[in-house]
């Protein structure tokens, strides 16, 4: 009986969300057209595709990524599903998929359900603050798509806001602007591990 209870109790814990690294970002006031604008990038509810003008560049590009990720996430069909929305979602922001991809190992190690300290959520470590600012009360931060729309869009947000300064841009989304240690680790990754010179679109 006391064997079954310490199982019970070990596969509650493994069930509660993982704490992530990452920083998290600061709530700065918004104009209403910059957040009318924000809350129309994440209305979109398009079925996250390949948006590739070739399609052997397609198989090739997530050929390559799912092979590099095939240890953070064994599962394939978790794995294919995370990158076709990670693509869908970069390239729908303007953002490179190798620069998101740096962006959720650094915050998140590639947990779903990662949780900072600070309360940042899933892949992307969004903050919850962005659910009321721009989206809607059912919107759920642990959710794949939901999770890198949002990531997605407020990193767009910030790069836009410093104009295409990546340094800042990424400072701002950690919630760590001024220090080198995060925007270093991303730029790190994107240009290392995760840097692929075939077509991306």
């Amino acid at each position: 009986m006391r064997h079954l209870a310490s199982l019970a109790l070990a596969c509650s814990v493994l069930a509660l969300p993982l704490p992530a690294l990452g920083g998290a970002q600061i709530y700065e006031p918004l104009a209403d057209s910059v957040r009318s604008a924000l809350q129309a990038a994440i209305s979109d509810r398009a079925v996250p595709v390949l948006t590739f003008a070739n399609p052997e560049h397609a198989h090739r590009w997530l050929y390559e990524m799912s092979r590099r990720l095939q240890k953070r996430i064994p599962d394939r069909k978790e794995r294919v599903a995370l990158l076709k929305t990670v693509h869908y979602e970069a390239t729908r922001a303007g953002l490179d998929p190798q620069l998101v991809l740096g962006v959720i190992e650094v915050e998140s190690g590639f947990r779903k359900y990662a949780v900072s300290s600070a309360g940042a959520r899933g892949y992307m470590q969004v903050m919850p603050f962005w659910v009321k600012l721009i989206g809607r009360p059912r919107d759920n931060l642990f959710h794949l798509r939901t999770n890198l729309r949002y990531g997605c869009v407020v990193l767009r947000h910030y790069l836009t806001l410093d104009k295409g300064d990546y340094f800042r841009a990424l400072g701002r989304y950690n919630g760590s602007l001024g220090s080198a240690a995060y925007p270093n680790a991303v730029h790190a990754l994107w240009r290392g591990r995760w840097k692929y010179d075939g077509p991306i679109g």
